[in-house]
């Protein structure tokens, strides 16, 4: 014999006619940041990025190198466009690149490098290297690649010629400027301003609802608040500014 065990549900009829007229669930917003970057290990910045945002509450989702679509995107070329936000040194400008040496040497100008070794940043911001080395070639000097010497960073860069292993190296002139008189060095070359490092919106954004709140959130951050997270951008960046900020007359040291 097949038995059927039948159970009454009065509120059934009740929650389905509730589900069916409530809609679709809608998510929370989101903010997309993409971000250029030449460091290696992106993992602890990351999560300290993204926890700095949500306590100002930005809702963010990060992405590094490979943008598949954000609100605001780090990168280090302007493209011929206006950041929303620009990348500023310590001083609050735009970075200056620039070729220091030790004061012992006695190096007057960049002119006299020629044959020396020099150590570079190897980057893709031109900061650390391109700028440098045209600098160079303008002045008659062209090291060849045993006279290069190229390390992750600008710290190490700077650690190449404190340690005596080359002659000069290159800098950013807001990053190495606190060092001057403390380890001996001296601006043997000073380039001018370079703009074009910063957030930018794609034109593929939408108009966001957070974006206020993150860029709000951006332009509290400095350097010195949280270094950790700043490992994802080139080490001379200190903070963000809006563009209109910004003195780019430089003056020099």
């Amino acid at each position: 014999m097949r038995w059927v065990c039948s159970v009454k549900r009065p509120w059934l009829p009740v929650v389905l006619a509730v589900l069916a007229t409530a809609g679709p669930v809608r998510a929370e917003p989101v903010f997309r940041l993409h971000i250029e970057t030449d460091a290696r290990s992106t993992t602890v910045a990351a999560n300290r990025l993204q926890s700095w945002l949500e306590r100002a509450g930005c809702q963010v989702e990060l992405n590094f190198n490979e943008d598949a679509g954000s609100d605001l995107a780090f990168r280090l070329d302007s493209e011929g466009e206006r950041p929303v936000l620009a990348a500023v040194n310590r001083d609050g400008r735009y970075p200056v690149p620039v070729w220091v040496t030790r004061k012992t040497a006695g190096v007057r100008s960049i002119a006299e490098l020629a044959g020396r070794d020099v150590s570079l940043v190897d980057s893709e911001d031109a900061l650390g290297r391109d700028l440098p080395l045209q600098a160079l070639s303008r002045h008659g000097v062209h090291p060849t690649p045993g006279q290069r010497y190229e390390a992750g960073d600008f710290s190490s860069a700077l650690g190449l010629l404190l340690h005596n292993n080359t002659h000069a190296a290159a800098s950013e002139l807001g990053l190495v400027r606190p060092m001057l008189e403390s380890q001996g060095l001296a601006i043997t070359w000073q380039g001018e301003p370079v703009p074009g490092a910063g957030w930018y919106r794609p034109a593929t954004a939408n108009n966001n609802p957070l974006a206020k709140h993150c860029t709000d959130a951006l332009l509290s951050l400095r350097r010195d608040h949280d270094r950790q997270i700043f490992r994802i951008f080139p080490e001379w960046v200190y903070r963000f500014a809006a563009p209109e900020s910004i003195a780019e007359k430089e003056t020099r040291p």
